[in-house]
């Protein structure tokens, strides 16, 4: 597979087209497993703390809600949803880049919060890319993502009016690899 056909070039091109449909079938206000996981951060994060949203999409619900306590750092390959999340949440920082290639120094983060994501990058990644997060993480720092609990993997041809790539991996391989990358698992 060449570098411009990666499935997560797929996805990124595909947030591009519908980024505004997405926010808006996402809306604004934090709901059900967004809301449970946001507030399951802020009851483990103090207030101030660095919190990465990998996989940021146009930042709202989850970005905003976070940025109004903590340092806030979003990525997201979308370059339209990034520049939407930069209007929506002025006071974050948002990077618009892959998150199996970004970047950041050893224990950058009290927490890392992913909202259906982690799902759009293919299996075989995950374990790479679930190391890095922990490295990313300072000491009894906080992992909050979504993953999947069936085996799947293929493209949709129409989501939202855009062709998606989806990939993921049961839920006791998932746990297995969150293990292995040294995260201790609280909750599943």
């Amino acid at each position: 597979m060449t570098q411009s056909s990666r499935p997560q070039d797929l996805v990124a091109h595909s947030y591009d087209a519908i980024a505004e449909r997405y926010a808006a079938w996402t809306g604004e206000a934090l709901t059900g497993a967004r809301k449970r996981y946001v507030e399951l951060l802020q009851r483990e994060t103090p207030p101030g703390a660095a919190v990465l949203d990998l996989g940021c999409g146009t930042g709202v619900p989850v970005a905003r809600a976070l940025a109004a306590r903590y340092q806030v750092t979003g990525v997201d390959g979308s370059a339209r949803s990034i520049e939407l999340a930069r209007q929506n949440v002025p006071n974050a920082a948002f990077l618009q880049t892959d998150m199996t290639h970004v970047e950041f120094p050893p224990e950058s983060f009290a927490a890392v919060i992913s909202s259906y994501a982690i799902i759009h990058v293919p299996r075989t990644e995950h374990a790479a890319l679930l190391q890095h997060i922990a490295a990313w993480l300072q000491p009894g720092g906080l992992l909050i993502a979504t993953m999947g609990a069936t085996e799947s993997e293929g493209t949709e041809e129409d989501w939202l009016g855009a062709p998606m790539y989806w990939s993921h991996f049961d839920a006791e391989t998932n746990e297995r690899l969150v293990t292995a990358a040294g995260l201790d698992i609280v909750e599943s």
